[in-house]
């Protein structure tokens, strides 16, 4: 190990020089190159090493290079690496130059009679904190830092009244002290010694005495002893973390993957990727995106129906809420395309083509973009959706969805809705990361083999402690999007329900099993039962006519909550129930009536 602070140009010379050179040699390590200097540690043979140094002495800059040097009985580097650096040892203050200026060093054998006599005097520890650990001189302090960048920063924390005795700073070889010492003279410490060469050299000089412990090095060998001797601890791979013989005997200690600082649960691990998915998420939708205006994007799949149909036959055809003059000025505007580019009224369209409705200046209602994630692995997503939130492009919303919003989490994957939630009710929401994962649960929800139970709060007494629903539903949505009991052509429907609270305002609180899967079954099911869902904007009092689907951010939620769904894995078979808290209009206060 060596370095020397020096003025260096052409330093892309330097560097397809001494690669391979080192490389010639069988050398590894790494040297860095700066306009500052030169540092380096390399390993090497005996006879490899010594030849090393008779080349790099020949030039002028380095005839008086020093060298420390310990042994090894493995090679302890990778790769050899030579590297151009800003810094040969990055502090961040241009202004200190220790090639014009450094502090008083101080010999290993001078610092040594001083302990030996008791002088008045601070040792300070210069190294990361992660270095300390391992060992140190006996009393010393530490600066208290984790990267040597931080050094001026740590230096407003030490205590003033060091500013006026005596300071000697150290560090593993010397090369931060060379750094460290100008700058707190220039922060006003009057009296401050470097100890030349290190810890390594004192060790080399004057062995263990005063020292406690074993010193970091940067390398394979993790740390070495007073004899320079590579020592028991090990690095985790992982958090970086130093291991001590002890810690290297925990269950936790799963090299490369973990160690007693870093080892976490399945469950733990889980929780954490879903921390940082939740932040993520609410990073990327502060502000929410449909709620800045931009031009948005609808794509119309042309059907077999209109194939050879003129374009203007097809979007009237399609959208017959829509009048025909609406549709003239958006072609003539060119906003509606094919393949990027305008296409006429009068074009001959044909079955499979994509046709763009773009639709500038689009601004979306706000919201709630407050999405917690409780599960993810390699084939599902799991998240507890709030409200009001539409689960995917629909009517107004297009980006103010949950599933833009999750697909821009997961930026580079697909992220397949499997089952849907209206855009009022909050719960767990099931989301696949693979097709085949996809197929696999939908395939369970087809044959009602998946459980959910949901909880609602209803408007009305029950007198039953359980009841059941079989309505049929109508396959058609009719005024806001809202279904019918249809007895004669609608879709069979299966819903059973359990009482659990009554409040003093004549509201109740249901336990809620859809066993079939249609479209607002609950909603339906309960208004048609005289049940209201308190807070539903489209099946309400009967004396109410259905007005909207989304509630707004300022509307008293709807309160129905999808608390928990139940499947196989897809990719393991095992059997997984995942909960979403419930909310706070669930909860029995002090009014409520007991059953």
């Amino acid at each position: 190990a060596a370095y020397k602070f020096v003025s260096l140009d052409n330093l892309a010379n330097w560097k397809s020089e001494l690669l391979p050179f080192c490389k010639s040699l069988n050398l590894k390590g790494t040297i860095l190159l700066s306009s500052e200097g030169i540092n380096l540690f390399l390993a090497g043979s005996r006879q490899d090493i010594d030849r090393f140094l008779i080349h790099i002495h020949s030039w002028p800059q380095f005839q008086d290079l020093s060298v420390k040097e310990s042994q090894s009985d493995h090679q302890p580097f990778s790769r050899m690496l030579v590297r151009i650096k800003k810094e040969i040892i990055s502090m961040g203050v241009a202004a200190i130059q220790p090639k014009q200026k450094t502090s008083p060093k101080i010999t290993p054998g001078e610092l040594k009679k001083w302990l030996d006599e008791g002088k008045d005097l601070t040792l300070l520890d210069v190294r990361n904190d992660y270095e300390i650990e391992v060992g140190t001189f006996a009393n010393a302090v530490p600066i208290g830092i984790d990267h040597f960048r931080s050094f001026p920063d740590a230096t407003q924390n030490l205590d003033c009244e060091l500013k006026g005795k005596p300071v000697v700073m150290f560090c593993t070889g010397g090369i931060r002290c060379e750094k460290a010492g100008p700058y707190m003279e220039q922060e006003g410490f009057e009296e401050v010694y470097q100890l030349d060469g290190g810890i390594l050299k004192y060790f080399e000089d004057c062995g263990g005495e005063h020292y406690d412990g074993d010193c970091f090095v940067f390398d394979k060998r993790v740390a070495v002893d007073s004899n320079l001797a590579e020592t028991e601890f090990e690095q985790c791979f992982g958090c970086q973390a130093i291991l001590s013989a002890q810690d290297q005997k925990s269950p936790y200690y799963i090299p490369p993957r973990s160690c007693p600082h870093c080892f976490q649960t399945e469950e733990e691990q889980i929780k954490e990727v879903c921390q940082e998915r939740e932040n993520l998420l609410a990073r990327l939708t502060t502000p929410l995106p449909g709620s800045v205006a931009y031009t948005n994007v609808r794509p119309m799949n042309v059907p077999l129906r209109f194939d050879k149909s003129t374009l203007i036959d097809f979007l009237t055809g399609m959208h017959q809420h829509l009048d025909q003059d609406h549709w003239l000025e958006k072609c003539q505007n060119g906003l509606i395309r094919y393949k990027q580019q305008p296409v006429l009224t009068d074009t001959i369209v044909r079955a499979g083509w994509r046709i763009e409705n773009h639709i500038p200046q689009t601004v979306e209602p706000d919201v709630n973009n407050y999405v917690s994630f409780l599960y993810e692995d390699s084939e599902i997503v799991v998240v507890n959706k709030p409200a009001p939130l539409p689960m995917h492009a629909c009517g107004r919303f297009n980006r103010n969805t949950l599933s833009w919003f999750v697909n821009q989490v997961f930026a580079g994957e697909q992220i397949r809705v499997i089952h849907r939630l209206d855009s009022n009710t909050t719960g767990v929401v099931i989301m696949a990361r693979k097709k085949s994962a996809a197929q696999a649960i939908h395939s369970q929800f087809k044959a009602c083999s998946v459980e959910k139970v949901y909880f609602a709060r209803v408007t009305g007494m029950v007198n039953l402690d359980q009841f059941e629903c079989h309505q049929p539903i109508s396959p058609e949505a009719s005024t806001a999007g809202s279904r019918n009991i249809d007895s004669d052509s609608g879709l069979k429907a299966f819903t059973r329900f359990e009482r659990v609270h009554q409040w003093d305002d004549r509201s109740t609180l249901l336990k809620c099993f859809p066993i079939t899967g249609r479209t607002n079954q609950i909603r339906v099911h309960l208004y048609s039962l005289g049940l209201p869902i308190v807070g539903d904007p489209t099946y309400r009092g009967s004396s109410d006519p259905p007005n909207k689907q989304t509630l707004t951010l300022d509307d008293p939620p709807m309160c129905l909550h999808a608390a928990s769904i139940t499947f196989l894995h897809p990719l393991s078979g095992k059997r997984m129930t995942f909960e979403a808290p419930l909310p706070d209009w669930t909860e029995a206060q002090n009014e409520n009536t007991s059953l």
